[in-house]
């Protein structure tokens, strides 16, 4: 709201400015008021130049000009103008309008009252015990009331005080009122006694014994919660509710100020709230939403840096509290959601395939929560991923969950390799991965080479059977679930999982071809049904090249320590626009922001599945890939041998396909050759693929010419003398090692 001093403001200044000009003078303000509001108007003269340059010489430098005339001010859109431009909020509420989160509402609902019944169900006798025991007590202060209250006992305090103040008139006036009641209260008392009596007698000669039991039982369950003692009740609360405070505009507006932020205190201290609330602070889902804009200057990430000074001025747990910026505001417009519960303790609904169910990954499926509890799904095809944090936040838990659901269906073929070693992929690599390895020794490192090279080789393959294929049935050229389903294609789905993907990218030896083919993979492995999954605990630009960190499409960022990390996992300038996973505290195990599926960052606790867990749905999908006849390499009983194949050096052939006295070469002619050495390992290579093989090792290929038919022919080749070089090197760096 603007303040109303702040009309004035701009006059206040122009008068003082005035009379120190005047050198004293005495000023009329209103001849001044009338000669700026006549400079200010546009209609004095239209369309006139407003430009320093123009000013007339005889003009006054120094003379104040208005900005914005009070007939602008006024100017702006029309009532349509902002009825077109405004935003209108849903008639009926986004969880009446799912139908997945109203059923899992109702479940709930559902749950606890059948809980709530179970409970006081089983305890019935226990507490019709408690009741007969405190009868006999109960039956006595009924006695001990009615005598009280028939000898008009409530009135005595009146009377003594009467007493204590001899006051003769008032004592006798009051004596006379107790006598007409007592009179009347023993005479209604004498009756009662009669007419309970009279019944009791009759009901115990007339009445049959059901109705007498019944009688008794309630009498003594009436004379029983009389007799009640008032720290020890009957009934137990079957369920314990949480107590959260509800969300106010003062509460909201007293933890911003206690956020230390100047613009907001500044605006607080003169009287303003310091946000403006856009919409009312409404229900969503177990917990509080409020929206509304902050102090200009003050964005959205100042607030998320301040999280835990949040918490503490709405005096509410850390993981309750989660400030978020709207992607389709300006970064000034802050959402609050405050929770009714910790997001990590809070009771997550049972994910739908930890018991039953497979998978098409060419469909979502959901992998964890928001915070209110709503499920949040991932389309596992066409995207290459990332997943980031530091140790011990859930970072391996979470690939493996990704893992087990692309185990789920039966057509993915999956390589799995975990070099930490410490065997967390073990449940899914040995019930259903076509390769697995678990490590960092030279034997592993050697095995995840051949299959990254076996990977690039089945790339290249299903990108010319993709653009071999008719349009009508491949229209957009990349696999769809189809073509999935045709085995005699070849393009059934390959999921790749790499735990501590950066013991590849940093070896010694194999590391820049790692990374060659990894990026290759990230490119476009999607458009031909393979995904790569890689998780680093270290996110840098080491453990995750620029090529593989800008090109993948899903993005899981748990809690990292700074500003590049986040970045380098979740995108460039995430940090800036307020998506930072620093903010999260070292209890917020499993709960990331994740970047994918056409929306912006969001924050997710991703489904917790334990080792068990994990034993049991790896055996499910492993026994509906052995139905399905599809069961795999690894999981297979395959040997290391047969995945690695025949040993050879590309330098070592390329020197006994190239003889000396041939300096240099065309690379057309050098894979030819290849291809009649070792026609299993090179069969089907092209030049580019030469080129790419040779530039891990620091080789480029290189301009040759050749006279053909008397004309000097230019085409790409390599110098024998570089890989000679290159050999001599990396021999060299075995011995020294």
């Amino acid at each position: 709201m603007k303040h109303p001093d702040d009309e004035n403001e701009l006059f206040n200044r122009l008068e003082a400015d005035m009379a120190a000009d005047s050198h004293g003078e005495v000023v009329d303000l209103d001849k001044a008021r009338s000669a700026r509001a006549e400079s200010a108007d546009p209609t004095v003269r239209p369309g006139a130049d407003r430009s320093p340059d123009s000013r007339p010489e005889s003009a006054d430098p120094t003379t104040a000009v208005l900005v914005d005339s009070p007939t602008l001010k006024a100017a702006g859109p029309g009532y349509l103008g902002r009825l077109a431009a405004a935003q209108r909020r849903p008639v009926v509420p986004a969880w009446l309008r799912s139908l997945a989160e109203l059923k899992t509402a109702s479940a709930w609902v559902a749950r606890h009252y059948a809980h709530a019944t179970g409970y006081h169900a089983l305890r019935t006798p226990v507490y019709a015990a408690r009741l007969a025991f405190q009868a006999p007590t109960g039956a006595a202060r009924f006695v001990g009331g009615t005598m009280r209250w028939a000898a008009d006992r409530e009135g005595e305090p009146v009377r003594l005080a009467a007493v204590r103040r001899e006051d003769a008139a008032e004592y006798l006036k009051l004596s006379r009122q107790r006598d007409g009641r007592v009179r009347l209260r023993t005479l209604v008392t004498v009756l009662g006694m009669f007419i309970g009596l009279g019944t009791a007698l009759a009901m115990y000669v007339l009445a049959p014994d059901w109705l007498q039991a019944v009688s008794v039982t309630a009498l003594v369950m009436a004379l029983g919660a009389v007799g009640r003692k008032a720290d020890a009740p009957i009934v137990h609360r079957a369920v314990e509710l949480p107590k959260a405070t509800k969300l106010t505009s003062d509460i909201v507006l007293r933890a911003l100020g206690a956020l230390g932020i100047t613009a907001i205190n500044q605006a607080q201290a003169k009287g303003r709230d310091g946000f403006e609330f856009t919409a009312p602070i409404t229900r969503d889902g177990p917990g509080w939403r409020a929206q509304g804009n902050l102090p200009f200057g003050v964005t959205v990430a100042d607030v998320m840096d301040r999280r835990d000074r949040l918490a503490s001025g709405l005096r509410r747990p850390l993981g309750c509290v989660w400030p978020e910026a709207a992607s389709e505001e300006h970064p000034g417009h802050l959402v609050l959601w405050v929770g009714d519960q910790d997001m990590n303790k809070a009771k997550k609904p049972a994910w739908p395939l930890t018991k039953a169910g497979t998978v098409d990954l060419f469909k979502p499926v959901a992998f964890g929560t928001d915070q209110r509890g709503r499920w949040v799904d991932i389309t596992l095809m066409f995207i290459a991923g990332i997943i980031g944090a530091i140790p011990r936040m859930g970072k391996t838990f979470l690939l493996r969950l990704l893992l087990l659901i692309a185990a789920l269906d039966p057509r993915a073929e999956l390589h799995t390799f975990d070099m930490k070693g410490t065997g967390d992929l073990d449940p899914v690599g040995d019930a259903v991965s076509h390769r697995h390895a678990a490590g960092d020794d030279d034997e592993s490192i050697g095995y995840v080479l051949a299959d990254f090279r076996a990977l690039r080789e089945e790339l290249r393959r299903r990108v010319k059977v993709i653009r071999s294929l008719p349009r009508d049935i491949c229209p957009e050229n990349k696999v769809t679930s189809a073509l999935a389903d045709k085995r005699s294609l070849g393009l059934h789905p390959i999921v790749v999982g790499v735990d501590e993907c950066q013991v590849l990218f940093e070896h010694p030896e194999h590391g820049k071809e790692f990374e060659e083919i990894a990026t290759d993979l990230v490119k476009r492995g999607p458009a031909t049904g393979i995904v790569l999954l890689l998780a680093t605990q270290r996110p840098d630009a080491k453990s995750l090249p620029t090529g593989i960190s800008a090109n993948a499409v899903a993005r899981w960022c748990l809690k990292v320590m700074g500003q590049t990390e986040n970045d380098m996992v979740l995108g460039t300038s995430a940090y800036k626009r307020g998506v930072r996973a620093t903010m999260f505290a070292w209890g917020d195990k499993g709960i990331h922001y994740f970047v994918g599926e056409g929306a912006d960052a969001r924050i997710v606790s991703s489904v917790y599945v334990d080792g068990p867990g994990a034993d049991t749905i790896a055996a499910r999908a492993r026994k509906v890939r052995e139905k399905a006849g599809l069961l795999t390499g690894y999981a297979a009983g395959e040997s290391a041998e047969a995945v690695t194949g025949p040993s050879y050096d590309l330098l070592a052939d390329i020197l006994a396909v190239v003889p000396a006295a041939q300096a240099k070469e065309w690379s057309e002619t050098v894979v030819a050759r290849l291809a009649e050495l070792r026609p299993d390992v090179y069969d089907g290579w092209e030049p580019d693929a030469l080129a790419a093989a040779l530039k891990p090792h620091g080789i480029a290929t290189i301009q040759v010419g050749r006279r053909v038919d008397g004309k000097v022919v230019n085409r790409r080749g390599i110098d024998r003398s570089h890989i000679t070089t290159a050999i001599a090197e990396r021999d060299g760096k075995r011995d020294a090692g």
